[in-house]
């Protein structure tokens, strides 16, 4: 199964930072962790969602937590959870130990007294067995495993600009993705952990655009992109696949006026076929939160609703196609609603068209948008394939 709860960026004219999911799951989907509210106390809480029905713990410590704390799960149970207290970010593994709450303390990373520094935890990494954080300065960008190392927090990577996002390009957890701003523009880079944060460029579909990705699918290399590059001013939902010769497309379906969208699950096992994998989408609107699903394939978004109490932003796919939404009310604290969403069109067709596309003739000449608006566009998209991690 492969979950996704990360601070993504909506679609439309809304500001490129959405709030985060208000759970966050591990990458097998059998834990997720939150931070609950009882009254006017905060307190971190872990979900099992990997027995024969959904639980949740909670794990309260010495006093209560502030409002900003943040919390992970692990692949073992524990949770994770990111304080700040005097200047520095204290992370520790939280963990039942029959009526009370066992806290391992991994240290601290000291924030420089600069406004425009922050610290924040990385999506879950595949595996479950490392936690990273990212700290993000005026001029440069820190890479932090803050979980699962040796002697606590340890520096892995320093990228020159400000970095955003954070997603897993593969199975192993070596390489991540981060939207970089450098010079006014966001282009996505591609940070390699095992070879000292060796960066390389992974997403520039136009030079005057910004470009991010929000999600990737290790099995299918199907990659969620957002952009400005089909309509500048404008950003816009788009896919594209890891290694294709294709260029980025820009479906209309994806584009919901007065809307804010949001990609937070890919569904996992679609080797060879991403066209076929069903994307979940978290849709704002006047009339509040609610789920809808989308396939590469399709020409057609379809608008599922959620069940009351979802923790908007968070959900997970099967490899067979049904989708889980936890959820939390009065009556049910700790639940998780399914939808089996409707078969996904022919695989080989066009989002777009409806026919088959021919591959790209050749790396060097620049490949033009999908036609889609209607009207002629002036940006011209690099090639996916062009990126150095073309043969992930």
């Amino acid at each position: 199964m492969t979950a996704c709860a990360i601070e993504a960026t909506e679609a439309g004219d809304a500001d490129v930072s959405a709030p985060r999911a208000t759970c966050v799951l591990t990458v097998s989907g059998s834990y997720a962790a939150r931070l609950a509210r009882r009254g006017d106390s905060w307190f971190p809480e872990r979900w099992t969602l990997d027995g024969p029905e959904p639980y949740a713990v909670p794990l309260p410590g010495n006093q209560p937590e502030e409002p900003g704390t943040e919390v992970q799960p692990m692949g073992d149970g524990r949770v994770l959870v990111r304080r700040f207290a005097d200047g520095r970010n204290h992370f520790s593994l939280l963990y039942p130990t029959g009526p009370g709450t066992g806290e391992l303390p991994l240290g601290a990373v000291e924030c420089p007294d600069d406004p425009g520094t922050r610290l924040r935890l990385l999506p879950p990494a595949p595996g479950g067995d490392r936690a990273y954080a990212l700290q993000t300065g005026p001029r440069s960008s820190t890479v932090w495993l803050v979980a699962g190392g040796a002697f606590g927090p340890e520096h892995l990577a320093e990228v020159p600009g400000r970095c955003s996002g954070g997603v897993w390009l593969d199975r192993p957890g070596r390489m991540l993705a981060l939207d970089r701003e450098v010079d006014g523009r966001t282009k996505t880079v591609v940070v390699d952990l095992e070879r000292g944060g060796e960066v390389s460029p992974l997403l520039q579909i136009a030079e005057d655009s910004d470009d991010r990705l929000l999600l990737a699918d290790a099995d299918s290399g199907l990659l969620i992109v957002h952009s400005d590059a089909p309509s500048p001013g404008h950003a816009r939902l788009g896919w594209g696949v890891l290694g294709s010769a294709l260029p980025v497309r820009f479906p209309q379906c994806l584009w919901l006026p007065d809307r804010a969208v949001t990609p937070f699950a890919i569904q996992p096992g679609q080797v060879l076929t991403p066209e076929g994998c069903a994307v979940a989408l978290r849709v704002d609107g006047a009339g509040g939160s609610w789920v809808a699903v989308w396939r590469p394939a399709d020409r057609r978004v379809r608008h599922l609703g959620a069940p009351d109490g979802w923790l908007a932003g968070a959900g997970l796919w099967t490899a067979d196609g049904v989708l889980r939404l936890p959820y939390s009310t009065a009556q049910v604290p700790c639940g998780v609603a399914t939808a089996v969403p409707l078969p996904t069109a022919p695989s080989g067709a066009s989002a777009a068209t409806g026919t088959d596309v021919p591959p790209s003739s050749g790396t060097d000449a620049p490949v033009p948008l999908e036609p889609d608006p209607p009207h002629p566009l002036t940006p011209r998209p690099i090639p996916l394939q062009q990126a150095p991690l073309a043969r992930l």
